[in-house]
């Protein structure tokens, strides 16, 4: 399950993470991106920048300043056939993207 933390983007990191990345909109506010979690940062996206493997992540902690954080993708990718790549960056906490989403069952009649 994914965290359930939002957060506001403050508008001066909106336009900074438009002047950063290719991104012609960028959202106010944002979820943790990580497994839910009680304690320690939170992430979420806000774009990917021009560098190949990248992103810019809202970085914050429970009522604190959030930050601006340019981080490279977690390189695993899912060891099932045709599993894509973790949707996350790397050293991420926690579970993987694909691990953290409940599995599609087809609906029987």
């Amino acid at each position: 399950m994914r965290c359930a933390h939002w957060r506001r983007v403050p508008l001066e990191l909106v336009r900074e993470a438009r002047e950063k990345s290719s991104a012609e909109h960028v959202d106010r506010a944002v979820q943790c991106q990580l497994s839910a979690h009680d304690d320690g940062d939170h992430y979420g996206l806000l774009a990917d920048v021009g560098e190949y493997g990248t992103a810019l992540w809202l970085r914050w902690r429970g009522s604190t300043e959030a930050e601006q954080a340019v981080l490279p993708d977690c390189p695993v990718v899912a060891s099932e056939p045709g599993g894509g790549g973790c949707g996350l960056f790397a050293g991420h906490i926690e579970q993987h993207t694909w691990e953290d989403t409940p599995k599609e069952v087809p609906c029987v009649s």
